[in-house]
């Protein structure tokens, strides 16, 4: 009696005849359950994800670098703006506070000079009496600035506090006294860096 094998029946080339059972080690692999084909393929997720990352990461550093530089320019350009004004306000506060009473004129020159034509005018129309005030005291002034800061801006409008070292003379004081004077000057952008208003003087303290 034959006895049953599992081996398959081979012809003489080494091939196995049909229908004969091949051996597990004999069969084909697939190419998803090969070795090495899931690292591979998580390898090329993590690069991708990488990139991803990379690219996000550069996208935001953009946004934060430009948004920065923008700020930074408007800042700096808020600063020259605010720095203006205030050697406008300052240049306007000395002219204001020297005077000569023999020369009331360039004085008043001085008063008016960047000033809107609103301002200007009142200047025009307080003169007459300024002069009948200044003349009789035989009055004269000189004026060195001290430091001026911007208190408020709106819109374009600043208000600038001006304080100038002043030291007159007049009839009353031959040898001449010294005092501490504060300005309010506004200065507005928007009518080409105009002077539009002028606080008189505000909190003389005597110098020692």
């Amino acid at each position: 009696m034959a006895e049953n094998t599992d081996d398959a029946v081979r012809e003489p080339d080494g091939t196995a005849e049909a229908g004969t059972p091949v051996p597990n080690s004999a069969k084909t692999t697939p190419a998803e359950s090969r070795p090495g084909t899931v690292s591979i393929r998580v390898s090329s997720l993590v690069r991708g994800a990488v990139v991803a990352v990379l690219a996000v990461a550069a996208i935001v550093f953009a946004v934060l670098y430009f948004t920065a530089r923008g700020e930074l320019a408007d800042r700096d350009e808020q600063a020259a703006a605010q720095s203006h004004a205030e050697q406008l306000a300052t240049d306007y506060a000395v002219g204001a506070a020297s005077v000569n009473f023999e020369d009331l004129d360039a004085w008043i020159a001085a008063l008016k000079k960047n000033t809107s034509p609103q301002l200007s005018g009142k200047f025009d129309d307080t003169a007459p009496k300024l002069e009948q005030i200044l003349v009789p005291l035989r009055w004269t002034s000189t004026a060195t600035p001290i430091t001026a800061k911007v208190m408020s801006d709106q819109d374009g409008v600043y208000k600038v506090n001006v304080f100038v070292n002043v030291t007159s003379t007049n009839a009353q004081n031959p040898d001449g006294t010294q005092t501490t004077v504060t300005y309010t000057v506004t200065v507005d952008e928007n009518a080409d860096w105009q002077i539009t208003d002028v606080g008189g003087v505000d909190g003389a303290l005597p110098m020692k």
